[in-house]
């Protein structure tokens, strides 16, 4: 392995070893504004999370639900443009030397052209990109150059794909497997249920690339519970709705750094 995916890799093994999930944030660029975006990154960071993934805001993010779709169409009508969406990524890895994805629908990349976006994300020190709506047996080209510039290529699985699927899924795949935890969009939720554990299971009787947890994890008890059987907790909706709730920039980004010291605590907790 080369680039930061050899990062991504150690943190989610250093994580193991310490005998604990891996927390990952997700947080779009570009919300509140570009430069608030980055500081909340970096707060995310300063909370104890090991991972961050950025978003990369779109006009339809068919698996983000209604907070994050808020916070996308702040972004969008700030402007937010992929270049921005490099920038905090390298000011937040360049600031803290943790390992940083982008989280994005295929449309952008296609547009922005698959070698540009590529070179441009390892060059500002990403660690991969997470493709919720790109199949995998389309994804050759993105693969290569990923591959190429070494890039991890994160692949989401979710409660209804089968074993057969999953195992093409996870060989397609590096850094980690996003296991969605159930059907629908992302959102907070009252339990992250039983599907979730077994999704983990099946992914890693066909791999083994860590598997992260995310869709409707929100608090520490959830973090905790995931953390039982996953490699990686992934929280989005909350860090997004503290954002959304707080009164201004400063106090949200005090507030996502509060929750991901709650949620670093929770990965921590012996079960």
């Amino acid at each position: 392995m080369s680039g930061n995916i050899q990062l991504l890799s150690d943190t989610l093994e250093r994580a193991k070893t310490e005998n604990r999930a891996a927390l990952i944030a997700y947080l779009p660029a570009g919300f509140p504004t570009v430069d608030g975006g980055i500081e909340a990154v970096k707060a995310v960071f300063e909370g104890g999370a090991d991972i961050v993934e950025v978003g990369l805001p779109h006009s339809d993010p068919v698996l983000d639900g209604p907070v994050i779709q808020t916070a996308d169409d702040i972004a969008l009508r700030g402007g937010v443009k992929i270049a921005d969406v490099m920038r905090t990524v390298r000011e937040a890895h360049e600031a803290t030397g943790k390992p940083v994805l982008v989280m994005t629908y295929w449309n952008p990349i296609d547009r922005y052209g698959v070698e540009r976006f590529t070179a441009e994300l390892a060059d500002a020190g990403g660690a991969g990109c997470i493709l919720p709506d790109l199949p995998v047996q389309e994804s050759a080209v993105w693969r290569e150059h990923a591959e190429k510039h070494g890039l991890a290529t994160v692949f989401v699985v979710a409660p209804s794909s089968k074993d057969e699927r999953l195992a093409t899924i996870t060989a397609a795949g590096s850094g980690f497997v996003y296991a969605a935890s159930l059907m629908g969009v992302t959102g907070t939720r009252e339990s992250v249920g039983e599907q979730a554990a077994d999704l983990v299971r099946r992914t890693r009787a066909t791999s083994g690339l860590p598997v992260c947890v995310g869709l409707g994890v929100s608090n520490a008890v959830q973090a905790a519970e995931v953390a039982t059987f996953a490699d990686g907790v992934i929280v989005g909706s909350a860090f997004v709705k503290r954002m959304l709730d707080a009164a201004d920039q400063a106090a949200g980004i005090a507030a996502v750094r509060e929750l991901a010291g709650e949620l670093a605590r929770g990965v921590r907790r012996v079960s």
